[in-house]
């Protein structure tokens, strides 16, 4: 498990004067603004957020340096962390960071090797699974319990029910 823990993703630029959406990946959106500075993927501070608020499912926030929209504009889709050390410890095991999810074996319904997640995203409609099948082309799974009816972080899988798509042409890639 890596000691980073992905929690929020800048979005467009707001305005004029710097300001910037901030896609919270956290249980309460606005408890992302306690871990300051956040950290980019090294552990390095990345943004310091002098301010928020919230606005249509998403916050908005002033940053250290972030002055004007170019400067805003600049670290659109950057993705930052806080130390998994700095979060609540899980209590129930059912319970887990996104970020737990990277590289765990996906497998069918029926318990078989379907491939590995290699990356959690959300553009802003929800979580995305990336994955790898063990042949053919990735693809996004949207994260939701019809789609994914069993999540084992504990044994390192996930149970998915992969698009019909999917199951109809698994090609691998150099037939593609």
């Amino acid at each position: 498990m890596s000691d980073l823990v992905f929690v929020a993703q800048v979005g467009a630029s707001f305005g004029v004067k710097g300001e910037f959406k901030l896609i919270s990946h956290t249980e309460d959106p606005l408890a992302v603004l306690e871990y300051n500075p956040l950290l980019n993927d090294k552990g390095e501070p990345a943004l310091s957020i002098t301010g928020a608020r919230g606005h249509k499912g998403a916050l908005i926030v002033r940053a250290e340096g972030i002055a004007d929209k170019d400067k805003a504009e600049a670290i659109k889709n950057q993705k930052l962390y806080v130390r998994r050390e700095d979060l609540p410890e899980i209590d129930d095991e059912d319970d887990y960071y996104i970020t737990d999810l990277i590289g765990l074996e996906v497998r069918n319904p029926d318990g078989s090797k379907h491939g590995r997640i290699k990356n959690v995203e959300n553009f802003g409609a929800g979580d995305l699974l990336d994955i790898q099948p063990t042949s053919g082309t990735s693809y996004y799974l949207a994260f939701t319990r019809e789609n994914v009816p069993e999540v084992n972080i504990a044994d390192g899988f996930v149970v998915v029910v992969p698009p019909k798509e999917v199951i109809a042409d698994p090609k691998p890639e150099d037939e593609a």
